[in-house]
C-alpha cells in the first residue's frame, strides 16, 4: 500500500539506492518498500545528478532568492541600474527607484535585502584587503608631553601675506601651546613643513613622549586599504616619538587642538596685517607665550598652562638639530615595520606602488594581489601572490637617514648656506631651519 501523506526519511533514501545499485528496478524497489513508483524515481534521479548531498534532509523553506517575493520588473530593475553604476550603494538605489513614478506606490525592499541580492547577483564591489601597522596600545595620560595633538589649520586669508596655514601643537595634559608655526599656503602642506614645525617645538620643550595625528595626506597613504606608514612617521618614530592616528573624526578627537585653531587666529590674525612671515610668526610666539604663562584656563582651575603645571616647560628629552642624526635609530624603524602587512595590486606590467616608489615584480606578476611584508635582517619587502607560493624578495627604497631627515640632510656638515635671490617658499623655510642650527651661518 502506497504511504501518501508522509515524507521518506534519510536512511529509507540511502536503502533505495544501494536496492539501485544492486540491480533493482525503480518498480521493484515501489513494490517492495510501499513508496510510489513516483518517490522511488524522485530520490533515484537526486542521487545520479547530486550524490548522497542531494539526499540530506533540509530545514526550512526553499530558496527561492533574496527578493523573490517581489516583482520580475523591480529585480530586473534594481540590476539594470547597478550594472550601469557600480558606484551605487543599495541605499542609493532604493532611493533612485523611489524617484520613479511605477515605484511611488508599493514598497520597497529595505538595504539589507537589496544588499544580499547584489551579493546573489554577483554584482557586489570586489573586498579589499586591510593592513598597514597596529596602532600603539592606548596608555593614561598623566604628565605633561605624554602626548601632543598636531594638526594645521585650513587656509585663511591674511591681510599683507596672501593665504597662510598654521601648524598647531598642542600638550593634551598641561593644555600647552606648544607651537604655532604659519606657513605659506600653496596647494597644500607637505613633510618639510611640518618637519620644521616639529624641529621648532622639539628645540624649546624638547621630545614628547607621543603625537597624535589624524589622516592628512602629509603623513598618512590615503589612497589604500593598506597604508605604508609616511616617512614623517618613521621619522618621528626613529626620533623616539610614538605616532598614534586618530579613528574617529574631530571633535570626538582631536577637539583640543581645533580650539586651539581659534583660539591662535583670534590672538594673532584676526583684523591685523602682516608684511612679513617672521613678523607673524614672532607674534605667534608672543601670544603663546601669554596664553602659557598668564592666560586662565578655565579647564586648569583658571590658571595657566605653566602656573598649572610647572614642569612642562621641558620634556626632559633633549633635541637640537645638528644632534639629529645622531638621534634617529633605525632598528626603531625596523621594529615598527617588521609588525605590519600590506596588499597591493599589480598593475599589466607587474609593477606595484610603495610610498611612491615602484617595484617590478616581472610581467608573470601582472594584475595580481600581492602581500607585502618587511623583514628587518635583510631590510627586504617579502612579497608573496595572493593565493600562490612564490615569492620575491626587493630592497626597500627610501629608508635612510637621509631621506627621514629630509631638507636637514644636506645642511647637517655645512657651517654656511647660501639662499637665492628671489627668495621662494623653500628658501623661507631653509631660511628658518639654518637658524635652529648652532654654528651654521647664513
Amino acid at each position: 500500500m502506497a504511504r501518501r501523506g508522509k515524507k521518506m526519511g534519510h536512511s529509507e533514501k540511502l536503502a533505495c539506492v544501494e536496492s539501485v545499485k544492486a540491480g533493482r528496478s525503480d518498480a521493484q524497489i515501489a513494490q517492495a518498500t510501499g513508496w510510489s513508483l513516483w518517490t522511488i524515481r524522485k530520490w533515484r534521479r537526486t542521487y545520479q545528478k547530486q550524490g548522497e548531498a542531494g539526499l540530506a534532509p533540509r530545514m526550512g523553506r526553499p530558496k527561492r532568492g533574496s527578493l523573490s517575493t517581489y516583482s520580475q520588473e523591480l529585480r530586473t530593475q534594481l540590476e539594470t541600474m547597478r550594472k550601469a553604476h557600480p558606484g551605487w550603494g543599495p541605499i542609493t538605489l532604493i532611493e533612485e527607484m523611489t524617484q520613479l513614478p511605477v515605484y511611488l506606490g508599493p514598497a520597497l525592499p529595505s538595504r539589507a535585502r537589496v544588499a544580499a541580492f547584489l551579493k546573489e547577483k554577483d554584482l557586489v564591489r570586489p573586498y579589499q584587503r586591510h593592513g598597514g601597522v597596529p596602532q600603539p596600545a592606548p596608555v593614561p595620560l598623566l604628565q605633561p608631553h605624554d602626548q601632543w595633538e598636531m594638526d594645521a589649520q585650513g587656509r585663511q586669508k591674511v591681510n599683507g601675506l596672501g593665504w597662510v596655514s598654521v601648524v598647531n601643537i598642542m600638550d593634551v595634559v598641561s593644555r600647552l601651546k606648544v607651537a604655532s608655526y604659519p606657513q605659506l599656503w600653496r596647494s597644500g602642506l607637505t613633510m618639510k613643513d611640518y618637519q620644521l614645525a616639529l624641529r621648532c617645538a622639539f628645540l624649546q620643550y624638547g621630545l614628547p613622549k607621543q603625537i597624535s595625528l589624524d589622516h592628512d595626506s602629509a603623513f598618512f597613504d590615503n589612497t589604500c586599504t593598506s597604508p605604508f606608514p609616511s616617512l614623517l612617521q618613521l621619522w618621528l618614530v626613529a626620533l623616539g616619538v610614538e605616532v598614534r592616528f586618530i579613528e574617529k573624526p574631530p571633535p570626538l578627537e582631536h577637539a583640543l587642538i581645533e580650539r586651539n585653531h581659534r583660539t591662535m587666529s583670534a590672538q594673532a590674525i584676526t583684523g591685523q596685517s602682516w608684511e612679513q612671515l617672521q613678523a607673524l610668526r614672532a607674534e605667534l610666539d608672543r601670544r603663546r607665550e601669554f596664553l602659557n604663562q598668564v592666560y586662565p584656563s578655565r579647564t586648569l582651575d583658571y590658571q595657566a598652562p605653566l602656573e598649572a603645571y610647572p614642569q612642562a616647560i621641558y620634556s626632559g628629552r633633549a633635541y637640537r638639530p645638528e644632534w639629529e642624526e645622531e638621534l634617529l635609530d633605525m632598528n626603531r624603524v625596523k621594529t615598527l615595520l617588521a609588525k605590519g602587512k600590506w596588499f597591493r595590486e599589480t598593475n599589466r606590467y607587474g609593477e606595484f606602488f610603495v610610498s611612491m616608489q615602484r617595484y617590478n615584480a616581472s610581467i608573470a606578476w601582472k594584475a595580481s594581489l600581492v602581500e607585502l611584508t618587511f623583514d628587518p635582517n635583510t631590510q627586504e619587502l617579502v612579497c608573496q601572490k595572493v593565493g600562490s607560493d612564490l615569492i620575491k624578495r626587493f630592497a626597500i627604497k627610501r629608508l635612510t637617514k637621509a631621506d627621514l631627515m629630509g631638507e636637514l640632510s644636506p645642511l647637517s656638515n655645512m657651517p654656511s648656506y647660501q639662499l637665492a635671490l628671489p627668495f621662494s617658499r623653500e628658501d623661507w623655510r631653509m631660511s628658518a631651519l639654518v637658524q635652529l642650527k648652532g654654528g651654521t651661518t647664513l
